[in-house]
């Protein structure tokens, strides 16, 4: 079966190829006066016409299959071309491997064209768990030219959960975070693997070891909004566990003695408050020389929070005021609860 490049396919037009002959091709019929008329190249129309021939006559031939190739070249966005390519590919019982490796081909060079993602992974399901470790290197290869590609995400992550391979997942996500701490789409799967695989035990398992692991890259890179949000998923739903536990009011502390406009310590800092969390001394001291800082006057503690992060996160001002707004101090205790 001919799987060549766009460049090496044969140049000759179709209607002069010998094995097309019984075939009449379907023009597209755009009615009488189309009101904008796509100026389609004369390769293009042809193939199309022809490949509506086959596809009205439901023809699931090599010929037919070798048309949607040429289709797929002019057009990789075309779902029915890729639809009807799939109903011959079970007809034919063709060699799968050999279908990803034409996939492959395509998807190097469009690299978020989802009608290709969707295709992979028809074929890998196909395929079973003997197409698992070809699909975890590919997705790797394409991460190592683009780490955010959501497309090879959501690939990885439906390999994973279909076909397996989860050992050495989180270890993957350690090393992609070793080379780009920034990387908020290796935070996000790791936060996957740790919540869904099978081998770990879950989040719960999993907690004291992540919160460890998030507290350390807070603590490289305060300014990095990933391990933050990274943290506060790991208690989920629990918010009180989030509150109980002392590693996470301490690496709040850490950070804003050392940059105490740090807005997502403060952010943090206000989620402890609003569910219940007594501060410590130092902490409230801190809080209050940034009050000092920005002029800010005398209030309950957590308002005084909501009031510097206004001052020191300006884009989001009305968000933080809204936030305020929801606090309201009972009793001469200054607990505050949210509204």
């Amino acid at each position: 079966m001919d799987r060549e490049a766009p460049d090496q396919r044969p140049p000759i037009p179709i209607s002069k190829r010998t094995e097309w002959a019984d075939v009449t091709p379907i023009p597209q019929d755009d009615g009488p006066n189309p009101v904008v008329a796509i100026a389609y190249t004369d390769e293009f129309r042809e193939t199309m016409d022809y490949f509506r021939a086959v596809y009205l006559a439901d023809e699931r031939s090599p010929r037919a299959l070798q048309l949607t190739t040429e289709a797929i070249h002019l057009n990789a966005g075309n779902y029915t071309v890729w639809q009807f390519r799939r109903l011959i590919l079970d007809t034919l019982c063709v060699d799968l491997h050999e279908e990803l490796d034409f996939v492959g081909l395509l998807a190097r060079d469009n690299t978020k064209n989802y009608q290709i993602w969707h295709h992979r992974r028809w074929v890998a399901e196909k395929l079973g768990t003997n197409a698992t470790s070809n699909e975890l290197q590919f997705t790797e290869e394409i991460f190592s030219e683009d780490a955010k590609n959501y497309h090879a995400w959501s690939h990885r992550q439906w390999v994973l959960q279909a076909l397996g391979g989860w050992e050495d997942e989180l270890a993957y996500c350690d090393k992609l975070l070793q080379e780009d701490i920034f990387n908020n789409s290796a935070w996000n799967q790791r936060y996957f693997v740790v919540t869904k695989s099978p081998v770990l035990g879950g989040l719960e398992a999993m907690r004291d070891s992540e919160v460890a692991y998030a507290v350390k890259a807070i603590l490289a890179k305060p300014e990095n909004e990933s391990p933050w949000r990274y943290l506060r998923g790991l208690y989920k739903d629990e918010v009180q566990s989030l509150v109980k536990d002392p590693r996470v009011a301490s690496v709040c502390l850490d950070v804003l003695m050392n940059k105490r406009d740090c807005v997502h310590a403060l952010n943090m800092v206000l989620d402890l408050l609003i569910n219940g969390y007594q501060p410590s001394k130092t902490l409230e001291n801190s809080i209050d020389a940034l009050c000092l800082d920005s002029g800010l006057s005398n209030s309950g503690l957590t308002e005084r929070v909501c009031s510097v992060l206004q001052v020191v996160d300006p884009i989001r001002a009305n968000y933080w005021k809204w936030r305020k707004s929801g606090v309201t101090v009972e009793g001469s205790n200054g607990k505050e609860l949210a509204g």
